[in-house]
């Protein structure tokens, strides 16, 4: 008899780690499912997006006397000083899943590839990064880009990889594309704005906030123009 109610509860701890196993499975291939989709998506757009501005700069190459191609540049200097928030020099805005879009984020040392989405909101937090405040995109003065650490690479996730020197590609909608390349990167607790109005001295800079793995603090970086 006991040997038979022993065999009983041995039978229920084990289904209800089945249970628990198939359950945990389930949840990582469905993590890896989104994730995957999510990433492709938003890469996808990234590529088509910047190819356009590709098109346009080959488009503008110039031959010299002796055969030789010089590509044509965009340096800070010469950027169109327009509200990129709203809009591109009066064109109507590209979007995204429904969202409008005001340029792409690009950081090789992690591999990220987004569409920055006009509006801070839960539903845009849960499809890309976003922009929150500033100059705008590409512009002088600061632009704060803000985007969610899931922990599991998606987004911001992995912020807390990038070092002082790494660089980030921003492309708007005006066809600016400018090269930043981080100059600091601190923790600071989630009320702290004093950073988002700073002097930038005529540069444009980009400032990206996520929260820490325990969502304690926010992660920043501050990144220059080129």
């Amino acid at each position: 008899m006991f040997e038979s109610k022993y065999s009983k509860l041995l039978t229920v701890i084990l289904i209800v780690v089945i249970v628990a196993i198939l359950g945990l499975l389930g949840f990582l291939g469905y993590d890896w499912y989104n994730k995957y989709f999510v990433e492709n998506d938003a890469l996808a757009f990234v590529e088509n997006y910047t190819n356009d501005v590709d098109k346009e700069a080959a488009d503008n190459n110039t031959v010299s006397d002796d055969n030789t191609t010089e590509t044509a540049t965009n340096p800070i200097d010469s950027i169109e000083r327009t509200n990129t928030v709203s809009g591109s020099s009066g064109n109507e805005m590209p979007t995204y899943k429904g969202f409008n879009v005001v340029g792409t984020i690009e950081i090789p040392a992690i591999d990220l590839h987004y569409p920055i989405l006009q509006k801070v909101n839960k539903s845009s937090l849960e499809t890309s990064v976003a922009f929150l405040y500033g100059a705008g995109i590409n512009q002088v003065g600061n632009s704060v880009i803000v985007g969610h650490n899931y922990r599991n690479g998606l987004f911001f996730s992995n912020n807390k990889r990038l070092d002082i020197g790494d660089i980030i590609y921003v492309t708007d909608n005006s066809k600016n594309r400018l090269t930043y390349r981080i100059y600091d990167k601190f923790e600071t607790t989630p009320e702290d704005a004093s950073f988002y109005s700073r002097d930038t001295a005529g540069i444009p800079e980009i400032t990206l906030s996520t929260c820490n793995d325990d969502s304690s603090k926010r992660l920043i970086i501050f990144a220059k123009a080129e």
